[in-house]
């Protein structure tokens, strides 16, 4: 057994990229050790316990008990024909080449027949490569194909690209260094440690070690053990503030993990008087521009402190803490202007300004965009129903119409993260109106699955608008998103519309949203340049389609199967497909679904059969039936009304609970008829049998596509 180490260092790698290149490395890794034969629990042994580490300078993977060659192969060759090998009983040339390839003599090949006839055949043994063969030769390539968003070349554009420069690579099996070699680097068993607090160069002297000697280095390699010495230095600084408390930023947290090989954190300061500013821009300057947590008391109120994690071991002379005060104090300063200066230009004095900002270059300035979300909350507002709530149309108007004047401002050009939250707190400051300051404040919500839905009706409808807005557009200039690549965040957008229209409980058609938003570029210069508007409907139902099997999976927790059924019957109405998909779930755990599922596969399957020879179906016909297909037809009839009464109203449980009394009249029919028969007139009879189970009973979902036991 051995201890396998690799080690990339590099220039600082930006921390976004940073936690999916350590995971792809070791998932590479992982694979390459199991799919060449590495793994010791080929030999029944323990399998090697893997753990991959990264920092801004470096992707580390070690493996602990990888075999320290491959197994040996006994492998079966088979060699040129009887015929050929042998001449009067005696072994040819072609023989006897046979047999040196497979390393026997002439006397100990074999023969076997095939389909093709007789041939010889010998059994050799493959010696397994060492294993530090085996990682030589494929490092490199594994190291050359991890994914980056953006990488670089920096030896000549026909050199590798990296996502930056690499300046060092260690490799080690137990003490031996694998000599592999990558951007013109040749591995040894020397890493690098901290820029400032070390000496450079240190010696790694065996994979088991290799943290040990980072430590000793003021490296931290493991980033759980830096989160927890952040955390750690972060609670001990607040606790100097008497009644304080740091404010958790789960983001922010994962972002200076990232950022630092040996994290310390210092408490800073700024002037009160900068807590007359609202604490969206003060908290957005220190977390999103400076890397800073913000301090606040018990209530949530901004204290006027922040932390400052560092990449180093302290701050003994407070010369780190009054240059991070000095550069705060500057980018407040701008805030405290910007905040000013723009409201001498009210919100409503913005609109026409919006015709100089470009939304896109096909569908035109944020002004043209204003007017179509306008447009689609109007008609939003009176046709999507919000249960229990009254929509102020005249505040979700002007929302629409305002909600991207803040653009123009000088605070979001120079804080752009503070778009829409600016033009809420200039609304409310300049005395528009609760409704219309929320809706503009929450109409880009939500930016992600875990962010909060907008609070309001008012402010769900525009929200929805004007994500759908763009979606439509986009989709009808062909731009949708393909593969991995999605530029203008379409997913994110319908990912929105989806959670905004289940946690509102809207009564949301997409079918009819997307053609309304659609009909709003009518006449316009940017209607004129659609090239997609034949498979318009059909791109974005399927896309919405697959949104929300996402949505479903990631956020409700249903089983592939369950969603597939749902699906299957219709996608369109947000909520009643969550209802339909509940409600199979919920029926799943009682003991008639399977018979269910299974009879309607079953029917599924018949009917595509007779389908694809072309046989006529139905209508079914009592005096062609004998009592079974009568009994049958009879309760489904019955049953029927009593089901689609129920689906009307959207009672899914009782409506399968009441489809669960077919199961025996479905069992006894197949137990006791064929359907296809050859006699044409009774075979037709029963397809239309068939067919009109699966047409009473499959508005809720297509049983055939959950998965059974019973076959």
């Amino acid at each position: 057994m051995a201890d396998f180490l690799l080690e990339i260092g590099v220039e600082e790698i930006p921390a976004r990229m940073l936690d999916g290149a350590r995971e792809e490395l070791k998932e590479r890794l992982t694979k390459l050790i199991s799919a060449e034969g590495m793994s010791a629990i080929a030999t029944n042994s323990s399998a090697p316990r893997l753990e991959a580490f990264s920092t801004p300078r470096r992707l580390s993977f070690i493996a602990y008990g990888i075999l320290d060659a491959q197994a040996n192969v006994e492998e079966q060759l088979t060699g040129p024909s009887v015929n050929i090998a042998y001449k009067d009983g005696a072994p040819t040339p072609a023989a006897e080449a046979f047999a040196k390839k497979a390393g026997v003599k002439v006397n100990q090949l074999g023969r076997i027949t095939t389909a093709k006839g007789e041939y010889i055949s010998a059994s050799a043994i493959k010696v397994g490569r060492r294993s530090e063969e085996v990682l030589l030769e494929r490092l490199p390539k594994e190291i050359a194909s991890i994914n980056w968003p953006k990488s670089m070349y920096w030896r000549g554009k026909s050199a590798e690209r990296f996502v930056r420069p690499v300046r060092w690579i260690t490799a080690l099996l137990d003490g031996e260094v694998i000599p592999l070699q990558f951007a013109g680097i040749v591995a040894g068993a020397e890493s690098q440690g901290h820029r400032i607090l070390s000496k450079g160069a240190v010696r790694v002297k065996s994979p088991s070690l290799y943290k040990v000697a980072l430590s000793e280095a003021k490296v931290l390699v493991d980033p759980a053990e830096r989160l927890a010495s952040i955390r750690k230095a972060l609670d001990e600084a607040t606790r100097t503030v008497p009644g304080a408390r740091w404010r958790e930023d789960v983001n922010l947290l994962a972002t200076v993990v990232n950022l630092v090989e040996f994290p310390s954190v210092i408490l800073g300061g700024f002037d009160a008087e900068y807590l007359q500013l609202p604490q969206e821009v003060l908290v957005t300057v220190m977390r999103d521009h400076q890397k800073y947590f913000a301090l606040e008391d018990a209530q949530g109120k901004l204290l006027p402190h922040f932390l400052a994690v560092l990449n180093t071991d302290g701050d003994p002379d407070g010369l780190i803490r009054h240059g991070n005060e000095r550069v705060l104090r500057a980018r407040f300063n701008d805030a405290r202007f910007f905040w000013h200066a723009d409201q001498k230009i009210p919100l409503k004095d913005r609109v026409e300004m919006l015709k100089a900002v470009t939304f896109q270059k096909e569908l035109g300035s944020y002004f043209d965009k204003s007017s179509r979300v306008a447009q689609l909350a109007d008609v939003g507002g009176a046709d999507f129903d919000i249960p229990n709530r009254k929509i102020n149309r005249d505040a979700l108007h002007q929302a629409a119409w305002l909600a991207k004047t803040d653009l123009t401002t000088e605070l979001v050009k120079e804080f752009t993260e503070l778009q829409g939250i600016v033009g809420g707190l200039y609304a409310r400051s300049q005395g528009l109106s609760t409704a219309i300051a929320d809706a503009i404040y929450d109409h880009y919500k939500p930016l992600s699955t875990e962010d909060a839905v907008p609070r309001t009706g008012e402010s769900a409808i525009l929200a929805i608008a004007d994500k759908a807005d763009t979606i439509a557009g986009m989709f009808a200039l062909g731009l949708q998103p393909t593969g991995s690549k999605d530029p203008f965040a379409l997913r994110r957008q319908a990912n929105g519309i989806i959670k905004i229209a289940v946690e509102h409980k809207l009564s949301l058609d997409l079918a009819t949203l997307f053609k309304l938003a659609l009909e709003g570029y009518k006449g316009s210069e940017a209607a004129k340049k659609f090239n997609n508007l034949d498979q318009y409907a059909a791109s974005v139902s399927t896309f919405f389609r697959e949104r929300l099997e996402f949505y479903l999976r990631e956020s409700g927790g249903f089983a592939y199967d369950e969603i597939n059924a749902v699906l299957a019957v219709g996608s369109d109405r947000v909520n009643d497909v969550l209802a339909r998909v509940m409600a199979v779930r919920d029926a799943r755990k009682t003991g008639y679904f399977e018979s269910i599922a299974v009879a309607f596969k079953r029917t599924k399957n018949i009917l595509t059969q007779a389908s694809q020879k072309g046989y006529q179906v139905g209508p079914f016909k009592p005096e062609l039936s004998s009592e079974v297909e009568v009994r049958l037809f009879q309760q489904i009839q019955d049953a029927g009304a009593g089901f689609s009464e129920r689906v009307r109203h959207r009672h899914y449980a009782e409506a399968l609970t009441l489809m669960a009394n077919l199961r025996v009249p479905i069992d006894q029919f197949f137990d006791n008829i064929m359907v296809m028969v050859e006699e044409e007139d009774v075979r037709t009879n029963r397809l239309g049998l068939l067919q009109d189970l699966v047409t009473q009973f499959s508005s809720i979902a297509d049983f055939s596509e959950i998965v059974t036991e019973k076959k």
